[in-house]
């Protein structure tokens, strides 16, 4: 009897150190409004000046929508089928034929210099903003900050909001005209502010780096991004194939990349059932997430668009719109 109820004395007091665990952690959760002091006190203690914090967080709040938006993301919600049926209508490849012809000698001129096919940057920009038509209505500074003060992925986006700060404070953007994406993505190329430091360019020389309404910045900047993150100029992104019944499909990973040859000899073939190319490109297989069994061997240049956003549906759609343009 005294042995079951030590027991269940020891079950109780470890049920109550866990309760105090969780009320504790719940604790070290300011209020929003501490929060926001303590927040604006880091990013004067960074060099921000005063009356750029002061007016960034002027209007702040916490936006519960954000948070919504953030736990519904593509991957999750749609089906493979359903991602790229609205992210690629045939109106759009029409208006991505137009707009490479408009601006096609701008695109060459930036392709050239950055090594990047022009229909890349391109459907970057279609798949982003449509072209420029939707570059999202979110005060960036308030986004972020919603995202900093959530817990998912705190650390990361309160970095990106002390980036967006410096932006501020070297007045390439007004905090008024600083709107974005849900996320904090900005302007046509949909840059998060980090990327913005490190990959936006001023390719028009007016001394600023504007991706919301220069297109030469636009193009040369997203050019700029691919480029440094390991764009190949003589290769495409992958293509559909089709493997053989028996395949071992434990190699569908990306983590596993063998040359065109070696896919070959295993079976996989064209999606219509023709050879794989003679040029020995290395390549890794994908099947998306939410898909019926499509299968795409893939390259580099897929590898770098993931750079860009860490999604097999947004490369997908880039990649198909790149090849839908150019035809």
């Amino acid at each position: 009897m005294h042995k079951i109820s030590s027991w269940i004395i020891k079950i109780a007091t470890a049920g109550l150190l866990i309760t105090g665990l969780a009320t504790n952690a719940v604790a070290e959760k300011k209020e929003f409004g501490l929060w926001l002091l303590d927040l604006k006190a880091e990013a004067l203690g960074k060099g921000i000046s005063r009356p750029i914090v002061d007016e960034a967080f002027a209007n702040v709040k916490f936006k519960a929508k954000i948070i919504s938006y953030d736990r519904k993301q593509p991957e999750v919600t749609q089906t493979f089928k359903q991602y790229m049926a609205n992210r690629l209508p045939k109106s759009l490849v029409n208006q991505g034929k137009a707009r490479m012809r408009d601006h096609g000698a701008l695109l060459t001129e930036v392709g050239n210099l950055y090594g990047v096919q022009p229909r890349f940057i391109v459907a970057l920009w279609g798949v982003e903003t449509r072209f420029g038509k939707y570059t999202g209505g979110f005060n960036v500074v308030e986004a972020l900050t919603t995202l900093a003060y959530d817990n998912r992925r705190a650390e990361y986006f309160r970095g990106e909001l002390m980036i967006a700060l410096r932006i501020l404070d070297e007045k390439h953007i007004t905090v008024k005209n600083m709107k974005g994406s849900w996320a904090g993505a900005m302007g046509q190329a949909q840059f998060m502010p980090s990327s913005f430091i490190n990959f936006s360019v001023d390719h028009n020389g007016d001394g600023k780096r504007d991706i919301w309404k220069t297109k030469a910045d636009v193009f040369a900047s997203a050019a700029n991004y691919l480029s440094k993150s390991g764009w190949k100029s003589d290769q495409t992104w992958g293509r559909e194939v089709k493997l053989p019944a028996d395949f071992d499909t434990s190699l569908v990973s990306l983590k596993i990349t063998h040359s065109m040859s070696y896919w070959q000899n295993l079976g996989v073939r064209k999606l219509g059932g023709a050879d794989l190319p003679s040029r020995q490109l290395m390549g890794s297989l994908v099947q998306p997430k939410g898909g019926n069994g499509q299968t795409y061997l893939v390259y580099n240049n897929y590898k770098t668009i993931l750079k860009w956003n860490r999604s097999t549906y947004f490369a997908m759609s880039v990649g198909q719109l790149a090849d839908k343009i150019s035809r």
